[in-house]
């Protein structure tokens, strides 16, 4: 999968959620063949539905299509759905060349904590510097602090 223990649990356990036995499948189809004959409501809020119809209304995507060609070149047997959740996150960090840079030092493109890590004032060339005897990445992996990892470079730079 990807490398990191923590994010194939994600889509291993994502994967065991979105799982469905033959029956529940069979649910679905008729239960979406049902909803299908229902009429649909337009949009909006009752008293301008008359004068505003439907046709204002497009559908809209949370995901940018770059993010998402990214991610499949990395990560290419995840679902769809998966990527799409992922790079709604993955969009506050910046543009697709910045998430890049985390994904190539270390970070899966499923890791969320790049926010994190990026709000505690990490940056990619971070992961790789050492702290002792482990990189920044080794340490934020086996559960320290983002916080803590800023501290002790901020710490090692003024040593040296």
């Amino acid at each position: 999968m990807t490398g990191d223990p923590g994010v194939d649990a994600v889509i291993r356990q994502w994967a065991a959620e979105r799982e469905q036995t033959a029956e529940e499948q069979e649910i679905d189809r008729i239960a979406s063949a049902w909803m299908a004959d229902v009429p649909q409501q337009a949009p909006g809020i009752p008293g301008q539905r008359a004068r505003s119809g439907a046709r204002g209304w497009a559908p809209v995507s949370s995901a940018d299509p770059d993010y998402l060609d990214a991610m499949r070149e990395r990560l290419p047997g995840v679902p769809n759905d998966l990527l799409v959740a992922a790079a709604g996150w993955w969009q506050m960090i910046g543009d697709v060349d910045e998430a890049a840079k985390w994904w190539d030092a270390g970070i899966s493109p499923l890791d969320q904590r790049a926010l994190d890590y990026r709000a505690a004032g990490l940056t990619p060339g971070d992961l790789s510097r050492r702290l002792g005897p482990m990189t920044v990445l080794q340490h934020l992996r086996r559960g320290s602090a983002p916080a803590w990892c800023v501290a002790r470079l901020a710490r090692q730079q003024r040593a040296s």
